[in-house]
């Protein structure tokens, strides 16, 4: 054991700086949420324990039933939009001959704006009355909408904010595995007579399964903790129609001083995802099998 020690003490010596690193900033964070889910925390006096009175508090708030389902409509409808999306415009980009670099550019261009930025361009877009799209909507002898300002539309306008946003990166990497599919397969394909579509249905998308199943799970934990939009753009209204898991996390802290209970709706979300996770992995490997 002091022989393997000795001759990998380099190997080691790296990898410490990165161990440091995440043990710091990333494990001890969820270790010290954990612990303090279970005290009352102000952060002036001293923590007191309560055990499970966070837990408690939050199951009893009205908003805590509402976030979560908001959370999850907004999951369902990012998952129509920024899953299938990016993924035909990989397709369509993937069959273009000429001026390939400028379209990939163009689609990621999007991603290279701070989120904060982009929710704020969004938010003019969607004000009811110099906004551009209703000023475009009245040039057209049409009638405007209230975006943001309707609970019928506030969590769609979201979504297509953060689908916008994150398209380019999901795009690259779906266009990146559609580009390693051989060309063979695609002209026995033809040869067959397949169209379009079943070309794209039998040939595209299991050879780039794969990657899908990553992204989809990769998307569904992000858009858990959605919390740059609705805080920007709604500030969780109208009608609380946009307060997510996230939003109602920064008003326990930050609104009512309660970082106890804002600890114990974090501790939630992590167990929620990472049994989902666990779930989808477990799933996704046995189809695999």
């Amino acid at each position: 054991m002091r022989r393997r020690v000795a001759e990998n003490l380099t190997a080691y010596g790296f990898l410490s700086a990165a161990l440091i690193c995440f043990a710091v900033f990333s494990w001890y964070p969820i270790a010290r949420g954990a612990v303090l889910g279970f005290q009352q925390v102000d952060f002036v006096t001293e923590p007191t324990w309560v055990g499970w009175e966070n837990f408690e508090r939050l199951f009893a708030d009205p908003l805590f039933a509402t976030a979560w389902r908001n959370t999850l409509l907004f999951t369902a409808l990012a998952l129509v939009f920024g899953f299938v999306v990016p993924f035909l415009l990989a397709v369509v980009l993937n069959e273009l001959r000429h001026f390939k670099g400028y379209f990939r550019l163009i689609v990621y261009l999007p991603v290279m704006l701070p989120p904060v930025v982009a929710a704020l361009i969004w938010k003019w877009m969607y004000d009811p009355g110099p906004g551009l799209l209703n000023s475009a909507l009245r040039g057209l002898g049409l009638e405007g909408a209230a975006w943001l300002d309707s609970a019928d539309t506030s969590m769609l306008s979201l979504v297509i904010v953060a689908t916008w946003a994150n398209l380019g990166t999901a795009t690259l990497i779906y266009l990146a595995a559609l580009q390693s599919i051989p060309g063979d397969l695609y002209e026995a394909a033809e040869l067959d007579g397949a169209g379009v579509l079943r070309r794209l249905w039998h040939v595209t998308v299991p050879q780039t399964r794969f990657v899908l199943l990553v992204l989809l799970l990769l998307q569904v934990v992000a858009t858990m903790q959605v919390f740059t939009e609705p805080y920007v753009m709604t500030g969780g209204g109208p009608e609380d129609s946009t307060v997510t898991v996230l939003l109602l996390l920064y008003r326990y802290a930050f609104y009512y001083n309660d970082f106890g209970t804002a600890s114990a709706l974090s501790l939630l979300l992590l167990l929620v995802l990472g049994a989902f996770t666990a779930l989808y992995l477990r799933v996704t490997r046995k189809a695999d099998v």
